[in-house]
């Protein structure tokens, strides 16, 4: 493909992402003593209090109060909520108009793609019917909502096309995927070319 027509590659993951944020542990208790009168009187005190918690929990524990126990020792660790999307969300036939753009962001071309995407989400093919150039499509990362593919060109008669590609594409509600291709040009000029698809088999 040429300069109006290549992709951009190894972009960045546009949506955003793809990696969660930990939040702060929440206070789980306030100190009800009175500000120390030396630091040998909190000292002692910080120990005799920490003596009786897991002198308690011991007990506790040893009566077969283990639910009670972590009441009293607190337990900080919560599981995050499991985000992914299942691979039956890709799977179908898909198509959408692109948008390039190149390194700057200035505007480059407008062009069509067809996407199929296989059982199981791991590999497909793909058809830039704009360029008359097709591929196929390989499964190389998934990370909670989104999915990775590498492009790998098949054809391409009018030598408009590159040869390699990434495809990333997540979900948008119920209106479809949405796709980010991205390459590089055979002259070094990295593309970026992003849309919407939708679902070729409900309409």
């Amino acid at each position: 493909m040429d300069a109006a027509a290549e992709l951009e590659s190894g972009a960045e993951d546009r949506g955003g992402a793809a990696v969660p944020a930990t939040s702060a542990v929440p206070v789980q208790q306030l100190s009800l003593w009175p500000p120390p009168r030396s630091v040998q009187g909190s000292a002692r005190r910080r120990r005799q209090l920490t003596g009786l918690l897991v002198g308690t929990a011991a007990v506790l524990l040893i009566a077969g109060g283990t639910a009670a126990a972590w009441v009293l020792i607190g337990d900080d660790t919560k599981e995050a909520p499991d985000t992914t999307v299942p691979a039956e969300a890709f799977v179908g036939s898909w198509a959408g108009e692109m948008t390039q753009v190149d390194t700057d962001g200035g505007h480059v071309a407008d062009w069509h793609a067809e996407v199929r995407i296989e059982e199981g989400a791991e590999q497909g093919s793909t058809a830039w019917t704009t360029f008359t150039c097709s591929g196929t499509l390989r499964l190389t990362a998934a990370d909670n909502d989104r999915r990775v593919y590498t492009y790998t060109e098949t054809a391409d008669p009018e030598e408009r096309c590159v040869d390699e590609a990434e495809l990333i594409v997540w979900p948008d509600g119920d209106t479809g995927l949405k796709a980010e291709w991205s390459s590089v040009t055979r002259e070094g000029t990295r593309m970026t070319s992003t849309g919407l698809f939708v679902d070729t088999g409900r309409t």
